[in-house]
């Protein structure tokens, strides 16, 4: 019984060498200043960290930039070996992947505001308060979640939202143009794009102390990779978190 057991566990350790010396594809999307592309050379702090978490857990991976749809259609279709970073944890999506320890927390959302409409969005104490107003508008990226909270509280807004398919860059330049009263962004997303686009100097940063929260950004991988795969991951993070 010993002897079968062991070659049962050689078999097994065989085979994960071979499935380990293939590297994981991990994608990801074009997310200034998290990860992006420019003048040709691929950056952003958090696909510097992921590399780092990668190579730290002695994981080979493949880094690919892909556009956010056609990475949830690989998620979709099943894609083995399959990784992607960056993304918060909704329950839609833990219906398709594994998700790592988070490995970035994000600050809460912040409010841009035009320049006309700051005096409005100032009479209210409270963001519960400002969402009640049926006479401010707000602007949404279409089909993009700006984390479960505030999807719900969107959701039931008594705000007139606007959905655009619009980067959150040209979401920005609408609302500096006054077309919507307000919008919400991502921090490091509002202080990239304010360092390097013209034309926002006419939004406004404003916030309210119940603002939800700011949410925890994660490595997502198909179901295949070995659960041994997601505790190097882990164990990585978890290390480079430590002071």
């Amino acid at each position: 019984m010993g002897l079968r057991l062991a070659g049962v566990a050689l078999c097994w350790l065989v085979a994960w060498g071979a499935v380990a010396a293939e590297p994981i594809t991990v994608a990801w999307r074009d997310k200034a200043p998290y990860h992006y592309r420019e003048n040709g050379r691929a950056q952003g702090f958090l696909l510097l960290r992921a590399r780092r978490l990668f190579a730290r857990a002695e994981v080979p991976a493949l880094f690919v930039e892909r556009p956010s749809k056609r990475i949830w259609r690989d998620f979709q279709r099943g894609t083995r070996g399959f990784c992607s970073i960056g993304w918060y944890r909704l329950p839609e999506r833990e219906r398709l992947a594994q998700f790592s320890l988070p490995f970035h927390a994000d600050p809460p959302h912040t409010l841009l505001a035009s320049a006309a409409a700051l005096p409005a969005i100032q009479e209210h104490g409270s963001f519960a308060s400002l969402l009640a107003d049926p006479d401010i508008s707000l602007g949404v990226v279409d089909g993009v979640s700006y984390g479960p909270e505030l999807d719900a509280l969107i959701a039931r807004s008594a705000n007139r939202v606007v959905r655009v398919t619009v980067a959150p860059s040209g979401l920005m330049q609408m609302v500096a143009a006054n077309r919507m009263a307000y919008m919400l962004a991502d921090q490091a997303d509002w202080h990239y794009q304010r360092s390097r686009e013209a034309g926002l100097g006419g939004l406004a940063e404003y916030g309210f102390p119940d603002m939800p929260p700011g949410l925890q950004r994660h490595i997502l991988c198909s179901r295949d990779v070995p659960i041994e795969v997601m505790g190097r991951l882990n164990r990585a993070i978890t290390a480079l978190a430590a002071p």
